[in-house]
């Protein structure tokens, strides 16, 4: 019990960094409109970050709807990672 209590931190980052490969392929293969799975390897990352901040493609349900989902987890893995360094020191 003690070393999670040491550790909460890394448990945390961890559980939740779990699916992020999971919800970056999947808006990827959106982005960069493929089903191929090299999408995942290549860094290709302009129009990935012009997606994620902007919208590419205002008409495609699916990517918005993906979009703001892999938004929201990204704020919540900053959000993580701001409080586990207010409370870190």
């Amino acid at each position: 019990m003690e070393w999670i209590k040491e550790n909460i931190w890394l448990l945390l980052f961890g559980l939740w960094g779990l699916p992020l490969t999971y919800y970056r392929s999947k808006f990827r293969k959106i982005v960069y409109q493929t089903n191929n799975w090299l999408i995942n390897i290549k860094p290709l990352f302009i129009k990935e970050l012009k997606g994620l901040l902007g919208n590419l493609y205002p008409n495609n349900t699916d990517y918005i709807k993906q979009r703001n989902f892999y938004r929201f987890y990204l704020a919540v893995y900053i959000t993580l990672f701001v409080v586990y360094l207010t409370y870190s020191k």
